[in-house]
């Protein structure tokens, strides 16, 4: 019988899956204590899979959780990197024309840029060698705007539930593995690869570091599984304003050297209305009003202020800055995408968490 160590070297890991895939999905139940049909559930309502998607289901095991995946309609590859796993997954899942099984190592996954709608893997992050890595190639592979999640094992964040989920760790489950399982030995690597796994926090950075966005949890039975989810961000966001905004500001200032001059006419046309106060010097007749008393020289105040409310509209030549805003607000509509998109929306449109990022 082959156990795995927390190395976590391929061959080890795929060698121990080989052995134990006969029988499991029912250890899995046993050892769950009939959790781990909740938690698929749980998953495949956080995956949401839609009629005509592609969703690649990574360490699929015996195509359980593909089954699951795919009852509404949606076409799922089933990705494990044991061959035993494979062998017992098509086998069980042969009538189902909606599951096709592929071997293929999550880390250097065989599959192009952009190709699934989503992808999840379900308690299998956790016996990666390169967790990171196998991450970004779930990023690489996912559609821009489609989702990631990771059902896997975690940290209560209760210490008296840690207690005891340790306490079972350590005395429970060994013994209910040698009654269960074909591999008991390979259950004490469970045990100790669980131990080992950060929390809930750590792989959500984890999941920003690889590019996602949104990225939430939910606990799952206090948290000794948790449920991650992120997304991969639009393209439009961001490859696409960096070449625009440049080549529109590039544009702008040229045009603005251009359009001053006819719009000057246009400016200088409203001067031409506060010419009016060229026919103020018609006013010049205070010097007949000079004569007639002391007092209409007050009449002559406001033609003098007059001038200065006439000189008001000279600013009106600095109007032509105008279609300068207008620039600015063509600019900034297009940077608005980049930064009013996913901001505000994203946290709060993440369903998947009671509790989380």
């Amino acid at each position: 019988m082959s156990k795995a160590d927390l190395s976590k070297q391929p061959a080890q890991v795929a060698a121990m899956f080989d052995q134990v895939s006969t029988r499991y999905d029912r250890t899995n139940n046993v050892l769950s204590v009939g959790n781990a049909a909740l938690w698929r559930v749980a998953t495949t309502r956080a995956v949401a899979p839609r009629a005509g998607e592609t969703i690649l289901d990574v360490a699929a095991g015996t195509g359980t959780s593909s089954a699951s995946l795919a009852r509404n309609g949606a076409s799922v590859v089933a990705a494990d990197f044991s061959a035993g796993m494979i062998d017992v997954g098509r086998q069980r899942q042969s009538g189902n024309p909606f599951i096709r099984f592929v071997q293929a190592d999550a880390m250097d996954l065989p599959f192009d840029d952009d190709t699934f709608d989503a992808v999840t893997i379900s308690f299998g992050l956790r016996n990666i060698v390169d967790p990171k890595k196998a991450l970004a190639e779930f990023f690489r592979v996912v559609k821009p705007g489609g989702r990631v999640v990771v059902c896997e094992f975690s940290q209560p964040p209760l210490a008296p539930v840690r207690a005891g989920y340790s306490a079972y760790l350590k005395f429970g489950m060994p013994v209910l593995a040698r009654v269960a399982s074909s591999n008991p030995a390979a259950y004490e690597y469970l045990m100790e690869s669980i131990q080992a796994w950060p929390d809930q926090r750590a792989l959500a950075g984890w999941m920003r570091e690889a590019g996602f966005e949104r990225v939430a949890y939910r606990n799952l039975t206090a948290g000794i599984v948790a449920l991650h989810r992120g997304f991969k961000p639009q393209r439009q966001a961001t490859p696409v304003e960096p070449v625009a905004e440049p080549s529109l500001e590039n544009a702008k200032p040229e045009a603005s050297a251009d359009e001053p001059a006819p719009a000057k006419p246009a400016a200088v046309a409203k001067p031409k209305a506060a010419a009016k106060p060229k026919t103020t010097p018609k006013p010049k007749t205070p010097a007949a009003k000079e004569k007639p008393d002391a007092a209409k020289p007050a009449a002559a105040k406001p033609a003098a202020a007059k001038p200065a409310a006439t000189a008001k509209p000279q600013p009106a030549a600095s109007t032509p800055a105008a279609p300068k805003p207008k620039r600015s607000t063509s600019a900034g509509s297009v940077s608005r995408p980049a930064s009013a998109g996913p901001a505000g929306s994203e946290e709060s449109a993440s369903t998947i968490p009671s509790e989380g990022e």
